[in-house]
């Protein structure tokens, strides 16, 4: 049989089939993923075969389906393993907050880097619109206007009041969509907007991990009404970047990749080089400064920090 993961402890991984069905599954003895070391062999969004055992009700993950892509983060403990948030996606989309908390630039660029790398397309929603004074709505606009201007479709929006849902709920039709974001940011509120009777299965989540269930870094998948799939991932404290070359890093900043051509030497680390297209652009603010701090900061290896 085989089927869809749509939620994951770490331990064991609701599998969705074709007709309907959801068994919950687990895997037998090492389970590797082929050429990726990570700290969960399977991820919500991946499609795997299993075969049932019949006296218990469950059944045993056997093989896992090739992942078109996925996004993973750097785990923050000493292995530094991987960590996939989730498998075979259309879309990301980040929820960010200017206050309560406060999502930083260097966040969102590198959650934007991981996204590039792993060729998924990203959005930001700024969430909490609500509580925006008019300087707050005019920073509002600056932070738009970087990532805007290199190509990152923003929403504004108000979970709490509904404001501008719509034109997410437009954004995530047909599509299997992550939402990441860090812990507070409005991200299960913005959901619970999109999917009103989420309320109800999050009980029955609820009910479904009290089997002693480890819960804290899995995602879940929810299917949406008129087509396409919410992957929702735990807050994220930190992000690191991983698997990116030094030398590969500016091909995951449209600003810079657009540029790299026009450096003097095709070494270029885009530092303190001579000729370098990319210190000119950032100089003549045709690249945002933040951005390229951002680009420096994940270039030195100081890439986890919120």
């Amino acid at each position: 049989m085989e089927g869809l993961v749509t939620k994951s402890t770490g331990s064991w991984y609701q599998v969705k089939t074709p007709g309907g069905q959801r068994v919950d599954c687990r895997i037998k003895g090492k389970f590797r993923t082929k050429g990726i070391t990570t700290t969960n062999p399977i991820a919500v969004g991946d499609q795997v075969d299993f075969t049932m055992e019949p006296e218990l009700g469950t059944g045993v993950i056997t093989d896992l389906h090739q992942r078109k892509n996925y996004i993973i983060r750097k785990s923050i403990n000493l292995s530094k393993q991987a960590q996939i948030l989730a498998a075979n996606l259309d879309q990301a989309f980040l929820v960010v907050t200017l206050a309560s908390p406060r999502t930083s630039l260097g966040f969102i660029d590198r959650f934007l880097v991981s996204a590039e790398a792993y060729d998924i397309p990203a959005s930001l929603v700024f969430n909490k619109l609500d509580l925006f004074s008019d300087e707050g709505l005019a920073i509002l606009d600056e932070f738009k206007a970087i990532y805007q201007n290199i190509g990152y479709p923003c929403y504004e929006v108000s979970a709490l009041e509904g404001t501008h849902v719509d034109q997410v709920a437009e954004a995530i039709r047909d599509k299997v969509t992550l939402f990441s974001g860090h812990s507070g940011v409005g991200k299960s509120s913005l959901i619970n907007t999109l999917l009103p009777e989420l309320q109800l299965r999050t009980t029955e989540i609820s009910e479904w991990h009290d089997k002693g269930m480890h819960t804290t870094t899995f995602a879940e998948m929810f299917e949406l009404p008129h087509g396409g799939y919410i992957i929702d991932t735990p807050g994220i404290r930190e992000l690191g970047v991983i698997d990116i070359e030094k030398q590969e890093l500016s091909h995951f900043f449209p600003e810079m990749r657009a540029r790299l051509n026009q450096c003097r030497f095709n070494s270029c680390r885009h530092i303190t080089e001579p000729g370098c297209a990319i210190i000119k652009a950032v100089e003549e603010g045709e690249i945002s400064q933040s951005r390229y701090e951002s680009y420096l900061s994940i270039y030195h290896g100081n890439d986890t920090r919120a």
